[in-house]
């Protein structure tokens, strides 16, 4: 650009992820509910871009709703874990964070469960339980 300021593009790209488009993307997630796309992955979409935004109260039903839609969704117990553990249930997290790591060990996601392994010893210390 003539003036020196780098271009618009490179100006996105630097920011950091949780800053882009979040409002935008949530509405247009929002749009689907309840259309025939609604499914295990919109829901988790909207779990996690709530938890962008740093409301968790707000991703929590939406990541409920995804391990009900597919029980087997490894990613979606951890950020349903993470959820819960933000918005201060570290009871409920440690639960999804248990029921994830048999998810992902069935399912031979073996760093899945590793990070939720991690999280769950966190939240048993947190808790005053034995690991």
């Amino acid at each position: 650009m003539a003036d020196g300021a780098p271009p618009v593009e490179t100006i996105v790209f630097a920011m950091p992820k949780s800053y882009r488009m979040t409002a935008p993307t949530l509405a247009s997630l929002l749009k689907l509910v309840g259309t025939p796309r609604d499914g295990a992955l919109l829901r988790f979409s909207l779990g996690g871009e709530y938890l962008k935004a740093g409301d968790p109260a707000s991703a929590i039903p939406h990541l409920r709703e995804a391990v009900a839609r597919d029980p087997q969704y490894s990613a979606a117990w951890k950020l349903l874990g993470k959820a819960l553990a933000e918005n201060g249930d570290a009871g409920a997290a440690l639960e999804a964070y248990e029921r994830g790591i048999a998810v992902a060990e069935a399912r031979g996601d073996k760093q899945a469960a590793k990070e939720m392994t991690v999280f769950a010893r966190r939240l048993r210390k947190q808790l005053g339980q034995a690991s």
